[in-house]
């Protein structure tokens, strides 16, 4: 309906009406200018609140035609579009933005990019100019909050937050694009741009295209007037203009914006105006049609429809509307697809050019006790009626906390509800409330409702180069300048402040108007109590208040308040003692109190004292008097008796008893034990009322006492080992504290009395630190050593070594450590035992580890540990691991008995065991104190391990740190449950904890065996120590005990026990046989004493060592030693292991017994008597390859097998044995190896028995080659080779089958070619391709001969790009070639690939379209004589292909950018002068290949062809002196011969063919070089493009001293090289630079420069300026243009590194510190550690190597896992540092913790560098620490 009005309009019913009520509107309007005098923008406003209970936002789906229903919503964001127009209200203006208030409680914004289309272009400008533009005003002097606007919807963003934002744009030519010049008419009301300022007027930008619109300037003047902007109209202002004239059909408008006029203005239906370009901010008359309850529909224009929603009806009025009646209405917006027009009837919004009412601003904000529901709105909201009767709307989001929360009830009409103003929307001129609760008790709102001085808390929102970021509250931003981030100037605050962090600061400084905020962080401002100095008003003379020093200079100090209060210290006033330099004793940013002494507030002038006088002190103690009160009753240091009254999650807060609870104190979590798994327990089982002895004062900082219960700070205080203030602290001094902070760069310690010091990351532990926190953490109690202070800064660095901290006793403070733990826990036992109930924490009491407990399975887990329950374990969790369930198969529901092994009270869990071995009734023994026990590692807690002694089973406790800074260890090095470990007993009674106390033994500490693999070692462990009578040869009875593989144990009687090796059983021993297995348990043997072992070392003892009778007994039953005499023994039994093995020569046989395969060490440990061990090493173990590869399944334990002696270890305390015998690695044998290293195309490296290495060619790899011949060989793969050589110790081997198994008679495809008598001319043979060089392939046949295949002889094809073959002819192809011919003299052999020589297809493929060679014509001339058919064929090939051949000659021009890309024209020009004596020289020998620096950069894409016809002798010559002199030989024989024979026309013919062949030879000469200017013509014609022909023509002319005509080739070249070919114009242009600098003047340098930055990209041209500058020793100008760079491209990471590498040249080594740290602050954030490592590399090379190491050093500290850098440190390193250095380095990395494939790299490096550098024991120690790790990590993949 409403698109037929706009095309059949029905008439003017309303026209009447409207005539008739126009002078009374136009007094009103007047009436309103005199108040508010606003900007000139044409207005719509929003009506408000509606009387009528109800309110509503509209929706854009109202349908025009159905009169029934009217459907009229308050619109929401949803129903915005692009394209919609809106007309808008402005509320704030910004340098870069309008902020746009739109109706409905909606906002937008307008950006500075869209004002219009004349602004835009003079904002362009001044970006591009760089400098401010008169004309160009900013936003603030045009616009003003409150003026009504017409805007377009741009866009509806989603933003991060989730909030949608909308972009608006009030530019004339999209608000106005419905327009167009036929649609202008008298009296229409448009907005419009001012695009320019006119002697007579202004020309206005009304958006309509081909239109010119005129504001005559009388038309203006009362509207400059009431504006008050100044004189004139600016640029960029929009305006309410009404058209006054139109001529030329709408090409030319004249216009007004008088406000008068515009006030009156009224759209009417003469103004033909239509759904598509009606205007928001029109006014019209409107008719009602219907009237409803949330609202209107009205008709307007006598055709159009429009809807008013009950927020934009006249208040006055409210519902008092009836059908039929006529008003006027303003459009306030319509949809640009729907063509919905919403309407206001707003008084405020129906004069064109008025303004919307404002709220007052101490209203904004105000919380409203009781606010009335009008209505609800599920979908939108709720309407409220304030208490002053206005009313206000909520959204749905400000009803309640959440959606969910949201009760609809409780929003019915009447309900009321406390709220709080939070905005105000102008376009409806009704305020914006919140119920949420949070907004209501907020503290702060905006920024209004911040004053100067108040404490605020903020989360750090972002850092930037000028301070930090704080978010205040929502919306609420403020900023901490650097100065103010602390006390002191911090040089890196982001090793203090993350993102997220809480912080507490101090408002300097509020400008709600501009938004702006300053805070400080200082913590003397912050907790300052004295009066805060904002006005130079509050500054009285005698007023005591903290300042900063902002300048100290030598007139004396300027102090700073807050708000910008700011005062001066004279010189004078600043001590009492003179001050001669005040710089030196006062610095930036620091707090300090002073006295006011005189002010003038007029002025600003304040003056100040530092000497503040006695009269003030009273007040001062006056005012601190309550917290002396405090500190006079309470010292550092006092002990007191406290009672909990309350918990919190960080502490305690407690009550002094000795008070009578008057003086509250807390206790934080961490103080409250030493430990930080008791500072948990204990707060979890304390409970309010409680009471704690004993507890220390620690501080009185802020309101109250902060109290410590941690016993190492209570002794070090009780016995003075403290420092109370920072002059008692000396260096070397041990100090009790705790840790206040960790951070990635160390910990920071705080000690009682409030002395902080800091422990860098490198001095806090004896290991490599990689992360601080997996160190330490907050509270944990360390001690500290002393290392150094800084007296100026109040500066302690600390240690935190063991090594540096520990008294030396570890045994003493570990155990120390446990007792006190134990002491603690029994305290928090006594505590839960005085609950009166019986509760589960009295249960838990009950528990000690060593108690039995009768238990039922109740679950058996999938990790095969198992829970239990039982009437004594009610509420706990009792919990057995898989290895403590021993070897007994549970069931759920099976009753059994358990040992208690740990209880945890703070998870209410309970760690028992059902192993044997710990259940099992012993004897009790008796122990003594600092005995030495083994014992087996049962459980591991926190702070200590539970350990069952072997001897007795009794449990006992062993601390696991050793001391308190002892908190960090290597998995390798952590506890494991059934390791053996040496402990001595410490307290042997057992307490009430029902565990002994130990110390971990120093014999055994790092030795980690498990029970149940290690069988022989744990039984040898468990033979007691028992005193016995034997002596060497005494003959016994005993019983067999138990059976092992190598070994029997025999019970002598009841207490002694001894072992018979499988050696000493039989006396012959048959080899695969099992000695021991001819024992059995229980059997009676009858035995001699051979010999006797110490219990812990296991070491064999002659006779004569004093505690042979306190060993275990060896024993032998062979018949021959039973009945032998004893003396035939003792030399067995030599006391040094070296003579033991002395007795074993090489090459003998033994007969040993196998104990196992070492599967990490790859070899087979082997006894061959109880004191002799051996080694097989892998390869030793059988030639056999399938036993080679499973060795663990090929030898049995204890299996006797026959070996041969090859010598003794490294360390000569084994034999090293062979099963293979003793290898022979000769010529011609055949022997195992395994594969350790595949290199492609060359072979393999083969380790062959005996530790040697062999090598193995590719073609000695099968007798088949193949595509692929390492594809079937990876490292470890086991081989049979045979030994071709062996010679210098290099070994050459072969996997051939003829080799191996010469009988097998198999097929040998490819033959071996030892020698180059064994290849034939003619003969087919295979191989692979070795190279590609520019004299042809280069192919294998054998390990030592190659043969050459010229490129002739490689394809049919005629090729021109060499890239081809190596793209077709990869190294290591394999093909077929024929012999062509073999010089046996010098061992050349020429070969061919061609297919009618191979019979194989072409090796370029048909399909690449290439020219054929023209094989015919060769063949024709075969038979002539190889000169003539050499040139011959050359001459027929180029005429033949002339097309191709010019490609080919244009193609190796070509040239890659390599280091020429940025060549500086004068390295070209003199680089040209010594290749142009080079090229003559090549020129005279005619040589036909171009040297490969030669050829021209670019492919010429267009040319000139030689002709093809013979005859055509009208070629241009290239020497034209040459072709003169000819020609003139030629002539004269013609002259004086009159007439020729047959014969000699015959001759002359064929010497004009040569002549022709030469010529044509010689222009086609890619070598031969230009001679004149005519040469270079024609060069450039044929490569336009080619950039060092050009240069060449330069360099050409510059010979010649002609500088202008070489400037004029420059000036051609950039005309003519193709503006895509950006490299070759920029050589030119870097050329012509040069030739400037040398022969130019400054003046005309800068003029080409300019010209190239235009045409080039810039920093490419700044950087060939700066080397050239650099080059030609101009370093002023050169440093210069660096400061430019620097200013214009700072984010350019190159551009830093190479005015480093410029000033690291010129010796400032100081400048580029500090260009580092300017870098640092203008790149991003990701690129620092890259400019760190390329800055450091810089001063390796050029600068201070010790500066550079300080980088890399703290580049690591912060990236440990970099391993790019640590790759360029060593190699750094590796150059320039000592040997000990690179040791250092390498032994850091070894330890890291990375991936393994890295660590494998840094281990093959560190020992690289060993074998080069180091000796044979450095390289062992490396390979040592190797394995360390590889067992380290298959440890734990064992756990």
């Amino acid at each position: 309906m409403a698109s037929m009005e706009e095309n059949f309009p029905r008439g003017g019913i309303q026209k009447k009406p409207t005539e008739g009520k126009t002078p009374n509107s136009k007094l009103e309007r007047d009436n309103l200018f005199d108040v508010h005098h606003e900007e000139q923008s044409r207005k719509r406003k929003r009506s408000q609140k509606d009387q009528g209970n109800q309110k509503k936002f509209k929706a854009d789906k109202i349908a025009a035609a159905k009169d029934s229903v009217v459907n009229i919503e308050p619109f929401t964001i949803e129903a915005l579009c692009e394209g919609m127009l809106l007309l808008g209200c402005i509320k704030e203006v910004s340098e870069y933005e309008l902020a746009i208030s739109l109706p409905n409680g909606l906002s937008g914004f307008v950006p500075v990019t869209q004002i219009s289309n004349a602004y835009s272009k003079m904002l362009s400008k001044e970006v591009a100019q760089g400098e401010l533009l008169e004309d160009l005003n900013s936003l603030l002097d045009m616009y003003s909050p409150g003026t009504l606007v017409r805007c377009i919807v741009t866009s509806v963003e989603k933003r991060a937050d989730g909030r949608r934002s909308i972009k608006l744009s009030i530019d004339p030519k999209k608000v106005n694009k419905g327009l167009n010049t036929s649609s202008l008419a008298l009296g229409m009301l448009l907005s419009g741009s001012v695009s320019s300022v006119e002697d007579h007027g202004y020309l206005i930008d009304i958006g309509v295209s081909g239109t010119h619109a005129f504001l005559p300037r009388q038309k203006a003047q009362n509207y400059i007037k009431a504006l008050k902007r100044g004189p004139d109209l600016k640029i960029g202002q929009n305006l309410n203009c009404i058209i006054v004239e139109v001529k030329n059909e709408g090409r030319v408008v004249r216009l007004s914006v008088d406000r008068s006029e515009v006030a009156a203005s009224l759209a009417t239906e003469r103004q033909n105006w239509t759904l598509s370009n009606l205007l928001p901010g029109l006014v019209v008359k409107a008719r009602v049609q219907k009237v409803a309850p949330l609202g209107m529909k009205l008709s307007f224009l006598s055709s159009f429809t429009g809807i008013v929603d009950f927020m934009h009806m006249d208040p006055e009025k409210s519902m008092n509307y009836s059908p039929d009646q006529v008003m006027k209405a303003c459009i306030l917006s319509i949809h640009p697809t729907s063509k919905v027009v919403r309407l206001t009837l707003r008084q405020a919004f129906l004069q064109p050019g008025g303004s919307p009412n404002q709220l007052s601003s101490d209203r904004m904000g105000a919380v409203v006790e009781e606010s009335t529901v009008k209505a609800f709105y599920k979908q939108f909201g709720a309407v409220f009626e304030l208490d002053d009767g206005t009313l206000a709307f909520a959204r749905l989001k400000h009803l309640s906390k959440n959606r969910k929360s949201l009760k609809p009830v409780a929003f019915k009409a009447g309900c009321k509800h406390k709220c709080r103003i939070i905005d105000y929307s102008l376009m409806d001129e009704m305020c914006i409330v919140s119920l949420k609760y949070q907004i209501i008790e907020a503290r702060f709102l905006q920024y209004q409702d911040i004053h100067t001085g108040d404490v605020v808390q903020g989360k750090v929102f972002a850092l930037k180069p000028i301070g930090m970021q704080v978010k205040v509250a929502d919306g609420i931003k403020g900023l901490v300048p650097l100065m103010h981030l602390a006390d002191v100037t911090l040089k890196q605050p982001e090793k203090k402040y993350n993102i997220g962090h809480e912080v507490r600061c101090r408002v300097l400084e509020c400008n709600p108007e501009g938004r702006k905020l300053i805070l400080t962080l200082k913590k003397s401002l912050v907790q300052s109590k004295l009066p805060v100095l904002s006005h130079y008003e509050d500054a009285k003379p005698g007023l005591i208040t903290h300042g900063f020093v902002v300048c100290a200079r030598e007139f004396g100090c300027i102090v700073k308040f807050y708000n910008d209060v700011k005062g001066l210290v004279p010189n004078n006033e600043l001590s009492t003692e003179p001050i001669s330099c005040p710089d030196k004793v006062f610095h930036e940013g620091q707090v300090v109190k002073v006295m006011v002494l005189k002010c003038e507030p007029q002025q600003e002038r304040l003056l100040l004292s530092f000497r503040l006088s006695s009269k003030s002190a009273p007040e001062d103690k006056k005012e601190c008097s309550p917290k002396k009160k405090q500190e006079v009753k309470y010292q550092i240091g006092e002990m007191v008796d406290v009672k909990v009254l309350k918990k919190k999650d960080n502490g305690l807060e407690v009550s002094i008893l000795e008070d009578e609870g008057n003086v509250i104190a807390s206790i934080p979590t961490v103080h409250l034990s030493d430990f930080v798994a008791t500072c948990k327990l204990l707060w979890h089982c304390l409970q309010e009322g409680d009471v704690l002895p004993r507890v220390m004062c620690l501080s009185d900082k802020g309101e109250h006492i902060i109290l410590s219960r941690k016993s190492a700070v209570i002794s070090a205080v009780q016995e003075e080992q403290v420092v109370r203030s920072f002059s008692e602290i000396q260096p070397g001094m041990l100090l009790t504290g705790y840790v206040r902070n960790v951070m990635p760069f160390g910990v920071f310690v705080e000690f009682p009395f409030g002395v902080t010091g800091l422990a860098p990351k490198v001095s806090m532990s004896d290991k490599f630190v990689t992360d601080t926190k997996d160190h330490f953490e907050v509270g944990q109690t360390v001690i500290a050593k002393v290392m150094s202070i800084d007296e100026e800064k109040q500066r302690v660095l600390l240690n935190l070594k063991v090594s540096e901290c520990s008294s030396g006793d570890s045994a003493a403070e570990s155990f120390a450590l446990l007792n006190q733990y134990f002491k603690e826990m029994k305290e928090i036992r006594n505590l839960l035992r005085r609950r009166g109930e019986p509760s589960m924490a009295r249960g838990l009491c009950e528990l000690v580890p060593g108690k039995e407990l009768q238990l039922v399975v109740q679950d058996m887990k999938e990790d095969g540990s198992a829970l239990f329950s039982g009437s004594c374990v009610t509420g706990l969790t009792v919990t057995a691991t898989r290895y403590h369930l021993g070897d007994k198969n549970l069931v759920p529901g099976e009753k059994t008995k358990a040992l208690v092994l740990h209880v945890d009270a703070l998870t209410s869990k309970v760690y028992v065991s059902l192993r044997e071995e710990l259940l099992k009734q012993r004897p009790k023994q008796r122990l003594t104190e600092n005995s030495q026990h083994s014992a087996i590692v049962q459980h591991v807690a926190e702070d200590f391990a539970i350990v069952s002694l072997l001897e007795t089973g009794q449990l006992a406790a062993i601390p696991i740190a050793s001391h308190f800074n002892d908190t960090f260890r290597f998995d390798s090095e952590k506890l494991k449950v059934g390791q053996i470990i040496s402990a001595t007993l410490k307290a042997v009674k057992v307490n009430d904890h029902g565990v002994l106390l130990a110390v971990q033994g120093p014999a055994k500490k790092n030795v980690f065996v498990r029970v149940r693999n290690e069988s022989e070692t744990a039984v040898e462990e468990m033979l007691a120590a028992v005193k016995h009578s034997l002596s060497l040869g005494d003959v016994v009875t005993g019983t067999v005990k138990s059976v092992k593989p190598t070994h029997v144990t025999v019970a002598i009687d009841d207490k002694l026990t001894g072992s018979i090796h499988a050696s000493r059983i039989l006396d012959e021993v048959p080899i695969g046989s099992f000695p021991t297995c001819t024992l059995k348990a229980g059997q009676k043997v009858t035995a001699r004493v051979i010999g006797g072992r110490e219990v812990n070392t296991h070491r064999y003892l002659p006779i004569t060592h004093p505690h042979f009778t306190r060993s275990i007994p060896e024993l032998s039953i062979r018949p021959s030693e039973i009945e032998g005499k004893v003396t035939a023994m003792l030399n067995l039994k030599e006391n040094s292991p070296l003579k033991k093995l002395g007795l074993y020569n090489v090459g003998q046989t033994v007969t040993c017994f196998v104990k196992k395969y070492n599967i990490l060490k790859n070899w087979l440990e082997v006894e061959v008597a109880p004191d002799i061990r051996g080694r097989v090493p892998h390869l030793l173990l059988s030639l056999n390859t399938k036993v080679l590869k499973h060795p663990e399944k090929s030898f049995k334990n204890g299996q006797a097998i026959s070996a041969t002696v090859t010598g003794t270890d490294v360390t000569e305390t084994n034999l090293c044995l062979s099963l293979t015998g003793i290898q022979s690695l000769e010529q011609g044998t055949i022997t195992v190896g395994m594969v350790t290293k595949v290199t492609p195309h060359i072979g393999l490296t083969i380790a062959l028995p005996g530790g040697k290495t062999g090598k193995v060619s590719i073609f000695h790899l099968s007798d088949t080659y193949t595509e692929n011949p390492l594809g079937d060989f990876k490292v470890g793969k086991i081989v049979r080779c045979y030994i071709l050589s062996s010679e210098n110790g290099k070994i050459q081997l072969s996997l051939r089958q003829s080799r191996l198994n010469p009988k097998s008679n198999s097929k040998v495809e490819d033959v071996e070619i030892t020698c180059i008598k064994d290849v034939k001319k003619g003969q087919l043979v295979r191989g692979y391709v070795k190279s590609i060089t520019p004299s042809g392939v280069f192919f294998g046949l054998s390990t030592s001969l190659l043969g050459r295949i010229l490129f002739q002889n490689v394809s049919p094809y005629f090729v021109q790009k060499h890239s081809l073959y190596e793209k077709y002819l990869p190294e290591g192809k394999l093909l077929t070639a024929k012999v062509l011919s073999v010089n046996g003299k010098e061992k050349h052999i020429e070969l061919s690939l061609l297919p009618e020589d191979t019979g194989m297809p072409s090796v370029l493929p048909e399909s690449l379209g290439l020219p054929r060679y023209d094989t015919e014509e060769e063949k024709t001339e075969a038979h002539d004589s190889e000169k003539r058919e050499e040139l011959k064929l050359k001459t027929k090939r180029r005429r033949g292909n002339s097309e191709s051949e010019q490609e080919a000659k244009r193609k190796r021009r070509k040239m890659t950018m390599t280091a020429d890309e940025y060549d500086s024209g004068i390295e070209v020009y003199y680089r040209e002068k010594e290749d142009d004596d080079q090229e003559e020289e090549a020129a005279k020998k005619k040589s036909k290949v171009r040297k490969p620096g030669e050829a021209p950069r670019l492919q010429v894409s267009m040319g000139f062809t030689w002709d093809e016809d013979m005859n055509a002798m009208d070629i241009p010559m290239l020497n034209q002196k040459e072709e003169s002199s000819e020609s003139e030989e030629e002539e004269d024989p013609q002259l004086k011969v009159k007439k020729q024979t047959k014969k000699e026309k015959e001759l002359e013919k064929q010497k004009k063919e040569k002549e022709l062949c030469k010529l044509e030879a010689a222009l086609m000469d890619p070598s031969r070089q230009p001679q004149s200017a005519d040469d270079f013509d024609r060069l450039v014609l044929s490569s336009p493009n080619s950039s060092i022909l050009w240069l060449q023509y330069m360099a050409f002319h510059l010979q010649a001293t002609e500088i202008e005509k070489a400037r004029a080739v420059a000036e051609r070249a950039l005309k003519t090289i193709c503006f895509r070919e950006e490299q070759e114009k920029l050589n030119v242009w870097v050329a012509l630079l040069n030739l400037e600098n040398m022969y130019g003047t400054e003046e005309t340098l800068m003029k080409v420069f300019e010209r190239a930055v235009q045409y080039n990209e810039p920093l490419k041209v700044f950087q060939h300026l700066c080397d050239i500058y650099a080059n030609s020793e101009k370093y002023k100008q050169a440093e210069e243009l660096y400061q430019t760079m620097l200013k214009r491209f700072r984010q350019e990471k190159s551009v830093w590194l190479k005015y480093a590498s410029f000033l690291l040249k010129q010796g400032q080594t100081e400048a580029t510190h500090r260009l580092l740290e300017r870098a640092l602050k203008a790149l991003p954030t990701k690129e620092h550690v890259d400019v760190i490592s390329r800055f450091a590399q810089l001063e390796f090379r050029f600068g201070d190597p010790e500066h550079a190491k300080a980088l890399f050093e703290s580049t690591l500290s912060s990236y440990p896992k970099r391993t790019d850098i640590w790759s360029i440190y060593m190699d750094i390193m590796i150059k320039h540092g000592s040997q000990k250095e690179v040791r250092d380095i390498f032994e850091r990395v070894i330890h890291l913790s990375l991936a393994p494939k890295k660590m494998k790299f840094f281990f093959k490096r560190y020992l690289d560098y060993e074998k080069k550098f180091g000796t044979t024991e450095s390289v062992l120690a490396v390979k040592r620490a190797a394995l360390e790790y590889v067992e380290t990590k298959s440890s734990l993949a064992d756990t």
